[in-house]
């Protein structure tokens, strides 16, 4: 059996709000094992609401809906469930109760239009709302189930638990559990990691998908099984599988960041950091500085917009500069040399590349970025294709150059 959600609100469709209802219940319905398929959002229209709900039956055994249950013309869904499932609205006077009852509560009497809201199609199933004061219901046909929540957050949320996820659970006696378990990687892409773990990919259970960030992507292992027990076994066969593929690349699980996982690293290795940056402009200081307790490990950080600060500030010979160019890998490795000594830290890194001034995919882009990390032996040298002073290639940049340290520091600890 498998769910589907619909989400009504023009607001939705506008982007004026964002849709936080279906991820909640989509972590809902993963807990009980019930399979989601689809999303859908559909604005305040009667019409079309009633449209996407008949399709949404004709293809997923229960459809819970958010939004549209107040007091306004604009609250459709009643009369959308209503028309889609072939039904009439009936008034129900102990749901008109419940809605005096509560605005009697804040002190206050319920207004004529309110009087909309204990209307429901005719034999749903009535659900009580105890933190608002639109009551909910539940209609059983022959196509499916409908589930109508409000689409206030604090409300749904309540009802979900208390209401819909019991019901379900007797309903549809569900007794599996879905888990998921994300592993993080750094400085390999989706394509490369496709190709070494494709075949992973096409198992059934557990699943194994691939989701893309700026210079990071994550590996997500699901399992579906009859007890969180069971589901964990399931996940870390596939996982020991995967790690096996992709090593050194995954740094970390969960929700952890690349910055984290480094931090995590220097103090295993007894390291501290320092780091100079031009084209990523401060973004591998702030990455750093934000993590709590990297003050151990991290010594600080220079940024340097032009070659003339590396003379000034490090004393990095100006005849080095003229002679291999900068940004250089050879100038990279020689600030970097000279500023660990300047702050103290068993590690430099220099991060070398120019602002740019060709538009590319990354906005304000060089396309070319030295990275230098000297401290562990013979100076680690590396040379990237990506560049500029843009936002989105400041994090590309800033996390090609974390992850560089990460396995350094990593393989001296592992070998």
């Amino acid at each position: 059996m498998h769910a589907e959600i619909v989400t009504t609100g023009t607001e939705l469709l506008l982007g004026e709000i964002e849709d936080t209802n279906s991820t909640y219940i989509a972590r809902q319905l993963r807990e009980v094992g019930l399979n989601l398929y689809y999303k859908t959002s559909v604005g305040d229209n009667e019409e079309r609401a009633a449209m996407v709900l008949r399709q949404a039956l004709a293809r997923s055994d229960v459809v819970i809906t958010t939004g549209g249950l107040g007091p306004t013309v604009d609250d459709v869904t009643r009369e959308a469930v209503a028309r889609a499932t072939g039904r009439e609205l009936v008034f129900l006077p102990e749901l008109w109760d419940q809605i005096h009852a509560r605005f009697a509560r804040w002190g206050r009497e319920p207004t004529e239009n309110n009087r909309r809201q204990a209307y429901i199609p005719a034999d749903a199933i009535p659900v009580e709302n105890p933190v608002g004061t639109a009551p909910c219901f539940i209609v059983e046909s022959d196509e499916g189930i409908i589930i109508s929540l409000p689409g206030v957050p604090r409300e749904m949320k309540h009802l979900m638990e208390h209401s819909v996820i019991p019901y379900l659970r007797d309903r549809l006696g569900l007794r599996e559990i879905i888990k998921a378990k994300v592993l993080r990687t750094a400085g390999i892409g989706e394509s490369t990691i496709d190709d070494l773990i494709a075949d992973l990919m096409t198992q059934s259970n557990p699943t194994v998908g691939l989701s893309a960030h700026a210079g990071q992507t994550d590996v997500r292992i699901t399992a579906k099984a009859d007890s969180e027990a069971s589901a964990d076994a399931l996940i870390a066969r596939m996982e020991a599988r995967v790690r096996e593929r992709l090593g050194e690349w995954i740094y970390g699980e969960g929700k952890q960041l690349l910055e984290e996982a480094l931090v995590e690293v220097l103090r295993q290795g007894g390291h501290s950091l320092a780091v100079l940056e031009t084209n990523s402009r401060g973004a591998l200081a702030q990455r750093l500085a934000s993590v709590p307790g990297s003050q151990d490990v991290f010594r600080g950080g220079l940024v340097a917009l032009e070659a003339a600060t590396l003379t000034h500030s490090l004393s990095v010979p100006g005849d080095l500069i003229a002679q291999h160019g900068y940004p250089s890998c050879q100038v990279a490795a020689e600030a970097a040399s000279r500023l660990r000594g300047a702050y103290h830290a068993s590690l430099g890194l220099a991060v070398l590349g120019t602002a740019g001034e060709a538009e590319g995919l990354y906005g304000k882009e060089s396309g070319h970025t030295c990275v230098a990390l000297v401290g562990l032996g013979e100076p680690e040298l590396y040379e990237f294709d990506i560049g500029g002073s843009a936002h989105l290639s400041q994090i590309w940049v800033s996390t090609r150059a974390l992850n560089v340290v990460r396995r350094a520091v990593a393989g001296v600890m592992a070998g």
